[in-house]
């Protein structure tokens, strides 16, 4: 792996960023859940937050979701939801991030008994927080879990209406295998219906099979991973023709083992192919960085050169939800700061 040049980690420290995957809930770190779990009496099974962090020694995404489900028992009250979102806000400001696409998973935690309302307005209160003290803003997207059944998706949907105007879009995660995009086509129709915005994880540790058929049965704006693209070439080809995003998480394909070595990804070959890549954090506590650290490892990795650490950036400005005009600003501002930086 080589290492960056001081120009070029100026340049990742300086560079606005617009985050695009990132699952708010992967983002509580061990310290964390001890504190949240001393406050609601809930036993660990761990001593510390050392022996938390020696777990994470993931072999696949299963494994992962496993000690991730078992970590979100910890939040239970809009305060907590709150802190959590605020934590992750803090370490997004540090890494210049401008604007972030949170994902939950609300199943996660109305199987747990706890409202939907509280989940949303504890991480609209951090967003509005965030937007305040940081300058940084923010949509939310509602993630179905595609492991549980289309009927337990709808009922989320339906329960989710009453906070139809904190939502900008729907995705859907959890594990690729045996749960096909088909699965969730007509909960998709129905969320496209009232104004939601489609994503999908596809392409992780599924087959490309599964992106064609997310983009053609759930019509999504931009995949998340959709690294196994490459196994189709002719599905490469429509993805540069129309240029539909993908939402890369390369320290995630590496903790997950989805790549075993970070220089094998194929991160660089598809952007230099002209793939709209960008670069996130996915599960940041578990998966060892945050968006700065993902841009850093990345650029040493495959030997990035500033021009397309730049064009990652504004990939994932064009990418997001943002209104025109803020994306506009935004583009300015990157190519403001790669101008100096030169």
């Amino acid at each position: 792996m080589g290492s960056l040049t001081p120009t070029l980690e100026r340049l990742i420290r300086r560079l606005p960023k617009v985050e695009l995957h990132l699952h708010i809930e992967g983002s509580l770190e061990p310290e964390m859940m001890f504190s949240l779990a001393g406050k609601h009496g809930i036993a660990l099974p761990y001593a510390s937050a050392e022996e938390v962090r020696k777990a994470y020694a993931f072999h696949d995404l299963q494994s992962f979701l496993d000690l991730y489900y078992a970590g979100c028992n910890v939040l239970r009250d809009k305060h907590d939801f709150y802190a959590l979102a605020m934590a992750y806000f803090a370490r997004a400001h540090a890494d210049r991030v401008v604007h972030a696409e949170l994902f939950f998973d609300p199943q996660t935690h109305t199987a747990r008994g706890i409202d939907i309302g509280v989940v949303i307005t504890g991480l609209r209160d951090a967003m509005d927080d965030a937007y305040r003290r940081y300058g940084i803003t923010s949509d939310l997207i509602l993630c179905f879990l595609r492991h549980l059944s289309e009927a337990d998706a709808f009922a989320t949907l339906e329960a989710a209406m009453p906070y139809r105007h904190e939502l900008t879009g729907v995705g859907l995660d959890s594990g690729e295998r045996g749960n096909p995009p088909s699965k969730f086509e007509r909960v998709f129709a129905k969320a496209r219906s009232v104004g939601l915005r489609p994503v999908a994880h596809a392409g992780e540790e599924g087959p490309a099979a599964y992106i064609r058929e997310a983009l053609d049965l759930l019509k999504l704006e931009r995949v998340d991973h959709g690294v196994r693209c490459d196994e189709d070439p002719a599905l490469v080809d429509r993805l540069v023709r129309e240029q539909i995003p993908l939402t890369v998480c390369p320290l995630s394909n590496l903790k997950l083992c989805v790549v075993s070595d970070l220089r094998a990804h194929n991160f660089a070959t598809l952007l230099r192919r002209g793939v709209v890549v960008t670069i996130n954090s996915d599960d940041p506590a578990y998966f060892g960085g945050y968006i700065g650290e993902n841009y850093r490892a990345t650029a040493a990795a495959l030997d990035l050169t500033a021009a397309e650490l730049v064009t990652c950036a504004e990939h994932a400005v064009r990418a997001s939800f943002l209104p025109a005009a803020q994306k506009a600003t935004l583009l300015r501002n990157i190519r403001s700061e790669a101008l100096h930086n030169a």
